[in-house]
């Protein structure tokens, strides 16, 4: 087919290689709460140079450089701190890097559509694959403008790029310009001041194996006791041996608690991050190890064992699913499991987390392995460039929390033994509604354009074609071993006729002796007949001695 791209192929999505669980420190005194906005202040303050210096070594840093940090900062915490901190620098510094690159193809995107718009002369009609000319010259005159702008913005992108900076702000970019959004954002500037630097505070550590539950500087008992070894500047504010400091809040895990509990009783690296939730004041423990690197199954031996697969088509409000058997055939209805992504972000996580928990419910109970869902990427196609005054359009694809989203679905997945295929998006929604909405669509059961791209992307993933030259009726007889009829006119219209379904199908028809259309239960292996014809009432030339034998390709049943 003309003008289609080439597919990519369905891969099994790696599974999870961390965990965290997270629980609130209750009943904390005043002097806890003194202690923690104290190491968490201080260590903050070191973390905040030491990510000034990391940003003005740039591209000449190395392991000198980052021992040399490490020992300036070891003089005023500890050894285990000062690893933290320049970690989690690093950390901070790489990701930067990876969005200032995400940032640069940006850009690069909306000036070669813009460029591609501009050639073209003005009123020019687009295609399906490119846009045509600008509307007017106005039109023009303004994106010339624009692409003028977007040029400068590359350049000055790839020029940071080359030398090795990077734009980061401790306590965010967004909480940052907020200071001067204050009376939008209903906030006074005492309340903006309490979240920045709640924000800021550094009061976490690293796992270490080997040493007393996994963690020698945040450190919690398998009784939940939690206590903090502080640094040196505050040790006076020990109330425990050897400069530690024991909250009188504890801690138990209800997520994963025995396996954090099997991991410090051996010892096992476990790290902690305490940080304060300024909205409703409280304090909050989070634990997080990793996990063994789990080799990902091969395709067709999930294809082999899934029993069946559920495609799930993603959308700005709703996951829209349908049930496949091995053969690639719709089972039962379609399923939606709607969520609402607006208001905050908790509330968005949360939303997001009780669909995908009905989905993988329903996944088990329907009796399935593996869940299907598209590779979604919208990094090039959500620019104004791309979509242009399509800006209902733009926000409904900017909405979709398509990395959020990769990330919770595979590990609550693999927490029930689900495989996750990622098939490439192209063309499932078009395809789906044009071969599998209509067909399936009756009375009882309404389908829309979404469930047909979720029985498109199951048959991707189970590596069935999406649309193969016949119709859904037409395959599902042949997946039980029955040769679909002839369209009625006789004609080759609809290509050749299905074949028989291979011989390990269950269902599948044995060879059918001849039969006449009149009696074909009752016709012996021979095909001859228990009796002969009746007489027929019209006038012949001579009595006609033929036999109508059925063809055995045909099932009239």
């Amino acid at each position: 087919m003309g003008g289609v791209r080439e597919l990519a192929a369905p891969f099994v999505v790696p599974g999870p290689c961390g965990v965290a669980v997270r629980d609130r420190l209750k009943h904390l005194t005043p002097q806890d709460e003194k202690v923690l906005r104290a190491v968490g202040e201080h260590q903050g303050r070191l973390a905040s140079r030491d990510l000034r210096a990391r940003c003005a070594d740039g591209l000449d840093h190395g392991a000198e450089a980052w021992a040399s940090r490490k020992r300036d900062l070891t003089g005023v915490s500890s050894s285990r701190i000062a690893g933290a901190i320049t970690k989690a620098t690093h950390d901070q510094w790489a990701q930067a890097r990876r969005c200032q690159a995400a940032y640069v193809r940006t850009l690069e995107a909306g000036i070669g559509t813009l460029r591609h718009r501009l050639s073209l002369p003005v009123g020019a009609r687009g295609t399906k694959r490119a846009a045509g000319g600008y509307r007017s010259k106005g039109e023009w005159f303004h994106k010339s403008r624009r692409l003028a702008a977007l040029e400068a913005r590359h350049a000055a992108a790839v020029r940071d790029r080359q030398a090795g900076r990077v734009r980061v702000v401790r306590g965010g970019k967004r909480l940052l310009n907020t200071r001067h959004h204050l009376a939008d954002a209903h906030l006074t500037e005492e309340q903006w001041r309490e979240r920045w630097e709640a924000e800021r505070w550094f009061v976490a550590a690293d796992g270490e194996s080997g040493k007393r539950f996994g963690n020698e500087t945040i450190r919690v008992t398998p009784d939940g006791e939690v206590s903090i070894k502080l640094p040196a500047p505050l040790a006076h504010l020990a109330n425990a041996p050897h400069g530690r400091y024991t909250l009188t809040s504890t801690v138990a895990f209800a997520h994963r608690g025995q396996e954090w509990a099997d991991r410090i009783a051996a010892n096992r690296s476990v790290a902690y991050r305490i940080h304060l939730d300024v909205d409703r004041g409280r304090w909050y423990l989070t634990a997080s190890w990793q996990r063994p690197v789990v080799k990902t199954i091969p395709l067709a031996t999930a294809r082999a064992r899934a029993r069946g697969m559920i495609g799930v088509d993603t959308n700005a409000d709703h996951f829209a699913a349908y049930q496949l058997d091995p053969h690639g055939n719709p089972v039962g209805d379609p399923r939606r499991f709607p969520y609402d992504l607006s208001g905050t972000t908790t509330h968005r996580d949360a939303q997001i987390r009780h669909a995908l928990t009905r989905l993988i419910n329903w996944a088990k109970q329907a009796g399935v392995t593996a869940i299907a869902i598209e590779d979604l990427d919208f990094t090039t196609e959500k620019t104004r460039e791309k979509h242009g005054r399509r800006k209902r359009f733009r926000q409904l694809i900017s909405g979709i929390p398509t990395g959020k989203l990769k990330a919770r679905l595979v590990s609550m997945a693999a927490e029930h033994g689900l495989s996750i295929v990622a098939v490439d998006p192209a063309y499932t929604s078009m395809w789906g509604a044009q071969h599998w909405q209509k067909p399936l669509a009756t009375p009882h059961r309404r389908m829309s354009r979404h469930d047909a791209a979720g029985i498109a992307i199951g048959r991707r993933a189970l590596g069935h074609p999406v649309r193969d030259g016949v119709s859904p009726a037409r395959t599902e007889l042949r997946a039980w071993g029955r040769t679909a009829p002839p369209p009625h006119d006789r004609s080759d219209r609809v290509g050749h006729r299905t074949a028989q379904a291979g011989p390990g199908v269950r269902g599948r028809d044995g060879t059918r002796p001849p039969a006449t259309d009149h009696a074909p239960g009752g016709v012996p292996p021979n095909g001859t007949r228990k009796r002969g014809p009746s007489a027929s009432n019209t006038v012949r030339d001579a009595p006609s001695t033929h036999q109508w034998v059925q063809d055995p390709l045909i099932h009239t049943g």
